[in-house]
């Protein structure tokens, strides 16, 4: 009877526990298949763990699985190509608020020049402020007009000296090249807009001296020299926030995952749009020499990146836009998916679990995946713990009682659907000589082995001499346990190792019947023999302790069975003992 008890929750209860006794059945199951118990656990680590109640933790699959699926949910949401349109809309914005107040302006000039006797002023003044009000406008529209409203690029270069008559559009003109600069400087270094608030001159100037001598380090490193990364960082250190690299490698691993952002984006455009966004990255920030250090610097990068890892593409087919702030989000969410999924695969083929970045699992898939990693890495610690396999030379071996429960396993499938008959218990009917008691007694006779019943020899004398105290035995009052003949059996066990047992699909069924016969002669039967002999060219015995590796000969498929045989007579030619089989 199952029951079940209700408590508050506070994080600690396991949802759906682990079923031990399920997960050693299913280990079990992967090893007579296989025969290789690491091969074994990283099946079940690639399925999931069996919990009570018939459910399954997630295994790596399954994470796998979650990750495409919600890698291939961005791709059909969002179109990357909109962070362009949007830059091209901001864009239009301030051209039209410009151009609105420019037409506010003349028209308020107009009236005031109208009513300038009126409001005290002298006309003749007035007429020249308009006129003068009226030559800006024409040239700031002639100006307006030139401003390539397709080019994003070309015309943020265009507005940038640009004498704005309205400021909101001078406003809006200067938060969105801000935020241009920014993300052109993050496509580089993580976290630097951070530290510079609003690149300032003397901050660009800062930042441009940092490139140049990050790229002489870069450079000394690929002609084979020994940059002195220590003074590097004491000098630049504050540009790259609290995060800083603790090695020149870890810098250019920083720099290639933001490089990979605005380059996976690109290539996730059509080659107009990714023109455009390459241009624009390259002459936002207005200082020649700076863009001139950073196109030096992402040719460096992009020698030290022989993989292409920073050409990455992304095939989207959403309508959702999106802005270039959060479309750079967007695709280093995506490189952090794939390379997150490369890891629980490299798991999958028997990497380490420890080289899974745990932090990035649970921001991309939740909190449940987090756990049900933790217990598919502890899945080897538990079956340590209890005894069942062992460390030998960095591979997983079982034990002894790891063995007994995989025979045992066996034995119980093999009976588990035995047909109820008479009953019985294997036992032969002629007593006599031997070291077990029998239940039932007989009077002594000579040659009998003296194991008196004491009760009923006391009880024979008092019957035949009922005189009293003391009583006196004589030698037929003696009753004696009657002994149970014990034999010994010395069992050779052939197994078709030949490659037509694979191909049939009977190899798994002959290890199965291997190891539940060699358990049950070793807990039932102890003082047995029991061999084991495996043959397909040729026949060899196999010790007890291997016999769950056991797997077939691929490149020895034939079947000798006469040298199985006569492997297994010399193995009972060495055994002294009555029954001998095969």
């Amino acid at each position: 009877m199952l029951t079940f008890r209700y408590s508050r929750w506070d994080g600690s209860q396991q949802v759906f526990p682990l079923d031990d006794a399920a997960i050693m059945g299913e280990l079990s199951d992967q090893l007579l298949s296989h025969g290789d118990i690491n091969s074994a656990l990283r099946n079940l680590m690639r399925r999931g763990l069996p919990a009570r109640f018939g459910e399954r933790s997630m295994g790596l699959q399954d994470l796998v699985q979650r990750l495409q699926n919600r890698r291939q949910e961005q791709q059909q949401r969002y179109d990357p190509g909109s962070a362009m349109e949007g830059i091209s809309e901001k864009l239009k914005s301030v051209l039209k608020h410009e151009e609105q107040s420019i037409e506010r302006q003349m028209d308020r000039a107009k009236s005031q020049a109208d009513g300038s006797k009126d409001a005290g002023i002298d006309p003749a003044l007035a007429q020249k402020l308009l006129k003068d009000l009226q030559r800006r406008a024409q040239r700031s529209r002639d100006f307006l007009e030139t401003v390539p409203r397709k080019n994003p690029a070309a015309a943020i270069n265009k507005l940038r000296d640009y004498e704005f008559m309205d400021q909101r559009a001078k406003q809006e003109f200067d938060e969105l090249l801000d935020m241009l600069k920014k993300q052109a400087a993050e496509s580089f270094f993580k976290d630097i807009s951070k530290t510079l608030q609003s690149l300032t001159p003397e901050q660009m100037k800062a930042m441009r001296n940092m490139v140049h001598d990050l790229n002489e380090m870069l450079e000394q490193k690929m002609n084979g020299q020994e940059p002195n990364f220590e003074e590097f960082m004491e000098k630049w250190g504050d540009m790259f926030g609290p995060n800083r690299p603790q090695s020149l490698d870890e810098l250019i691993e920083q720099m290639q995952r933001q490089l990979s952002q605005v380059q996976s984006l690109m290539n996730s455009m059509s080659p107009e749009q990714a023109k455009q966004l390459q241009d624009l990255m390259q002459s936002v920030l207005g200082d020649g020499e700076l863009e001139s250090e950073l196109s030096r610097l992402a040719a460096n990068m992009d020698f030290l990146d022989p993989s292409g890892s920073m050409r990455r593409e992304h095939m989207f087919s959403g309508d959702e836009e999106i802005d270039l702030s959060d479309a750079l989000k967007l695709m280093d969410e995506m490189r952090r998916m794939e390379d997150l999924e490369r890891q629980l695969r490299r798991v999958q083929q028997g990497g380490s679990a420890d080289d899974i970045d745990r932090e990035a699992l649970q921001e991309l898939l939740g909190e449940e995946a987090r756990q049900a990693l933790d217990q598919l890495t502890r899945l080897t610690d538990f079956l340590e713990r209890e005894g069942y396999i062992k460390k030998v030379g960095g591979r997983f071996e079982l034990t002894a009682k790891g063995m007994r429960r995989i025979g045992q396993r066996a034995l119980q499938e093999i009976f588990a659907y035995i047909k109820k008959d008479r009953p019985g218990g294997h036992q032969i009917d002629p007593a006599g000589q031997g070291v077990e008691n029998a239940d039932n007694t007989k009077q002594y006779e000579f040659g009998d082995n003296f194991v008196p019943h004491l009760q009923k020899t006391i009880l024979n004398a008092i019957k035949r001499d009922a005189a009293g105290v003391p009583v006196r035995i004589q030698p037929d009052d003696f009753e004696v346990y009657r002994t149970e003949h014990l034999t010994q059996a010395a069992t050779v066990l052939m197994v078709d190792l030949s490659l037509s047992m694979a191909m049939r699909g009977n190899f798994t069924a002959a290890k199965k019947v291997a190891l539940a016969l060699d358990n049950l002669i070793r807990t039932r039967f102890p003082r047995d023999k029991m061999f084991i002999v495996g043959f397909s060219t040729y026949a060899r015995e196999i010790k007890a302790d291997r016999l769950a590796y056991l797997s077939w000969d691929e490149f020895d498929p034939y079947t000798n069975i006469q040298h199985g045989l006569a492997v297994s007579q010399k193995l009972l030619t060495r055994i002294k003992c009555g029954t001998k089989q095969i």
